[in-house]
């Protein structure tokens, strides 16, 4: 399918938006317009379920949404993290373990992609639980910033906690090495190596 006709398809249109809101939630959050940031975050939010549902319902799965859905994701949080700790919003500390984590994995997959014809990089389920602590933790500081409530304020220090562990615990950081496996062949002199793939979480 042509690039064009790939970028009208209605899930990407979405994904676009999305990445066409990010400068704003972060321009709200500099001017500390926690309301206007809680409710662009939101909107960014919808438009990532929506587009995954779009592509469904209307058959519309391009190879330009497979590559775009989940960059705009990662770039949504990269960037809202280092601005939340610019901001004194979030603690540096879980801001570099985060990043730290995403250069880690990026350099891991561009060695196999280079070196191997490894190309399975698809999240665990404990990478998806990161993903969703970030996101969480995210929308709770930016709830809390907004309306100042004590219970927000608890639920955000669990977020930042919750986010802290899971972005550096060893279940997360499995990396992608092949694994070789002496499989018998029917000649009792020889046996074949083959190389069985371990999954590696970037998000």
């Amino acid at each position: 399918m042509p690039l064009l006709s790939q970028l009208r398809a209605a899930p990407n249109q979405l994904t676009l938006l999305r990445l066409i809101i990010i400068p704003f939630i972060i321009i709200n959050i500099v001017d500390e317009r926690f309301g206007w940031a809680l409710g662009l975050f939101v909107l960014a939010g919808i438009s990532d379920a929506l587009d995954g549902l779009l592509a469904r319902l209307l058959k519309q799965k391009t190879l330009l949404g497979q590559y775009l859905d989940p960059i705009a994701d990662k770039l949504l949080l990269s960037t809202l993290f280092p601005v939340l700790s610019a901001t004194h919003k979030i603690p540096w500390m879980v801001t570099i373990l985060v990043m730290s984590r995403d250069l880690s994995l990026l350099l891991v997959a561009a060695i196999f992609t280079l070196t191997t014809s490894y190309r399975d990089f698809k999240p665990n389920i404990f990478g998806k639980a990161n993903t969703v602590a970030q996101i969480a933790t995210t929308l709770v500081v930016l709830m809390d910033e907004t309306w100042n409530l004590s219970w927000l304020g608890i639920l955000r220090q669990i977020g930042i906690w919750t986010t802290m562990v899971l972005t550096w615990s060893p279940a997360c950081l499995t990396c992608c090495a092949p694994r070789a496996s002496c499989t018998p062949d029917r000649s009792p002199r020889r046996r074949t190596a083959t190389l069985r793939p371990i999954r590696v979480s970037f998000l």
